[in-house]
């Protein structure tokens, strides 16, 4: 592997390990220690590749969003009618039990963006943007949404089920949370797979 390929692995774990520590104990809850051992480098490496812990949020965010982008495409193509009642449901179960360090950007990084810089908030907008028009750009499928704004409603409603399932204490009510979601966004003959 050549010095260039050795930087760029590097980079790409460092901004993996970062994903992980950000959303696993948000910009406040880590500092530059925390992410360089999340990734499994030293300290000295991280800022080799960032010149601070604000750099490496942005684009940690820009990453995660860039990665649910891909998931929305990926249900796309792989159940072409049936991707978005797919998606919801794979979203509403997996993304919700799934261990907070690998949760959605989308789901754990909002309030944190939105107590950052300018910067990082633009970036976050985008990626949103971007992920939106996916929704909207997708295959007809049935109850997906077909503009920008129901697709922000969408997301949202996934996202909110999520947070608060995450939240509560008891299973069963966890549960009725994300079925209730899943029976707004996808219909009435929608139940949540056991």
């Amino acid at each position: 592997m050549s010095r260039s390929e050795q930087k760029s692995q590097t980079r790409q774990q460092l901004l993996q390990g970062a994903g992980r520590g950000f959303r696993k104990a948000g910009f406040g809850g880590i500092g530059v220690d925390g992410l360089a051992k999340e990734a499994g480098v030293t300290s000295g490496a991280f800022y080799v590749h960032f010149d601070s812990k604000a750099q490496a949020f942005r684009e940690s965010v820009a990453l995660g969003m860039a990665e649910l982008r891909g998931g929305v495409l990926y249900f796309q193509e792989q159940h072409g009618h049936a991707w978005w009642p797919e998606f919801v449901r794979f979203y509403l179960s997996a993304k919700r039990t799934c261990d907070l360090s690998e949760s959605c950007t989308l789901q754990t990084m909002p309030i944190e963006v939105s107590r950052s810089d300018e910067a990082s908030r633009t970036t976050f907008e985008d990626a949103l943007r971007d992920v939106a028009q996916a929704v909207v750009d997708g295959p007809d499928s049935p109850n997906a949404p077909q503009d920008m704004e129901a697709a922000c409603a969408a997301l949202s409603s996934l996202v909110g089920a999520v947070t608060l399932a995450r939240a509560v204490f008891s299973r069963e009510f966890a549960d009725q949370i994300a079925a209730g979601t899943e029976h707004a966004l996808l219909g009435p003959q929608a139940t949540l797979p056991a």
